[in-house]
């Protein structure tokens, strides 16, 4: 090999090392694959890719998002889920989708009200309970029906008044005394008797303005 090869050989060399680094192919592959490894690193541990921190402190609504085995789960308004425990003055079962009023520090949550709820509220209380509005009327109202059990119901009332659509009773046996006067008043009346129906007064009418029908087998008079 002569001596010009060697140094023009030498010379492209150096101008290979005093080349930038970002001019040159490897360089650019390089460059090339640090941009998806940075994109990475920001959608892993960047802000976008973690959930919204929980609150310091915290008034408002929450989601009833799980309530089983007494544990209930509330979603915040940013999406964050919390565990929360029931601080009403009444024991209340939320059910999914209800909303509660829920405070809370830290990682600490309370349920202290609810702002649309369809759970179920039970109030259990020891020996004889008597509920008494003094000086007042006591009303009971259900938007979905008005429901008593009880082994014996007894009521007392100067007045009854019953104003209904419909009236169905079914009993084993029923009882009826009236001191005074039974009055019925019906657009029609029907009245049926499997076995045997027997009627006593002192005195007895049948009026009407216009057919009356008797039939059976024996019919017997006097």
């Amino acid at each position: 090999m002569s001596m010009g090869a060697m140094k023009e050989s030498d010379r492209a060399a150096a101008l290979l090392a005093a080349a930038p680094v970002s001019q040159g192919p490897a360089a650019r592959a390089s460059g090339a694959a640090d941009l998806p490894r940075i994109g990475l690193a920001r959608a892993d541990g960047g802000s976008q890719g973690k959930a919204a921190a929980l609150p310091g402190e915290y008034l408002g609504p929450g989601r009833v998002t799980a309530a089983e085995g007494g544990a209930i789960t509330v979603e915040l308004p940013g999406g964050q889920p919390v565990a929360v425990e029931m601080a009403l003055a009444l024991p209340y079962t939320p059910a999914l989708e209800d909303t509660l009023l829920v405070i809370g520090r830290e990682e600490r949550y309370y349920a202290i009200g609810v702002l649309h709820g369809r759970g179920q509220t039970v109030l259990s209380l020891q020996g004889d309970v008597a509920l008494h509005a003094r000086e007042g009327a006591l009303s009971l109202c259900g938007d979905k029906g008005v429901e008593i059990r009880g082994p014996e119901l007894e009521v007392q009332a100067g007045k009854i008044r019953m104003v209904a659509d419909a009236v169905v009773q079914r009993f084993t046996s029923v009882v009826q005394r009236v001191s005074a006067l039974l009055s019925v008043q019906a657009s029609e009346s029907h009245t049926v008797v499997e076995k045997t129906s027997f009627t006593k007064a002192k005195n007895a009418t049948i009026l009407t303005e216009e057919t009356v029908t008797v039939n059976g087998k024996q019919i017997l008079l006097g």
